[in-house]
C-alpha cells in the first residue's frame, strides 16, 4: 500500500482518537447500533422503481458503500453485508407501531452516542465528532469493519502501517 493513499490516511486519522482497547470495544457495538436508530426512520420514507419498493436506509447505504469501494473493495463487501443486516432489523423495527419504534430508534441513537463518549472518556481523547462530524459519520462504520478485521488477524500489514503513520503524525505534532 502506498504511504499517501487515502485509506491510510482515513485509518490513521479516525485510529488515532481510538487507541484503548475499551473504547474500541465500545465502538464496535455503539457504531452499528447508532446505525440502526439511523436507519429505523429513513426506512419509514420509500419509493418505487419498477415494482421494487427501495427505503431511503437502503440508499444510504448503497451510498456509503459507493464510497467505501473507492477505499477498499474488501472492507467496503464486509460492510455492505453487515450493515444489510443492520437495515433488515431497521425496517423490522420501524414496521412496529410507531412509538415502539421511535422509543427504540432514538434509544438506539442516543444511546450508541452516549457509550462512545463514555469510551472517549476512557481514552482521553476528543471524539472525533467533535471536530469533524461529517468525516467522522462516514468513517466510523468503515473503521468499524477495519476494526473486525484487526481482531481476526486479517490484513496485519495494513495495521502496522496505520501505526506507524499514527506515530509519525504524533511526533509532527510534538516537533510543532
Amino acid at each position: 500500500m502506498r504511504k499517501d493513499s487515502k485509506l491510510l490516511e482515513m485509518l490513521a486519522g479516525y485510529a488515532a482518537a481510538h487507541q484503548h482497547p475499551l473504547n474500541i470495544a465500545v465502538h464496535l457495538v455503539g457504531i452499528p447500533t447508532i446505525m440502526l436508530g439511523v436507519f429505523i426512520p429513513l426506512t419509514w420514507v420509500s419509493f418505487e422503481i419498477g415494482g421494487i419498493t427501495i427505503d431511503l436506509a437502503q440508499v444510504v447505504l448503497v451510498a456509503m458503500f459507493g464510497f467505501y469501494l473507492t477505499l477498499d473493495v474488501p472492507f467496503a463487501v464486509v460492510f455492505l453485508v453487515a450493515s444489510y443486516f443492520i437495515a433488515l432489523l431497521a425496517a423490522y423495527l420501524g414496521d412496529l407501531p410507531s412509538g415502539t419504534a421511535i422509543t427504540i430508534a432514538s434509544a438506539a441513537f442516543f444511546g450508541g452516542y452516549l457509550a462512545q463518549f463514555i469510551g472517549h472518556a476512557v481514552e482521553r481523547s476528543v471524539p472525533v465528532i467533535l471536530r469533524h462530524p461529517v468525516q467522522a459519520n462516514l468513517a466510523a462504520p468503515f473503521f468499524t469493519v477495519v476494526e473486525v478485521c484487526k481482531l481476526l488477524g486479517l490484513r496485519e500489514s495494513l495495521f502496522n502501517e496505520v501505526q506507524e503513520k499514527i506515530a509519525s503524525m504524533r511526533r509532527e505534532e510534538a516537533d510543532a
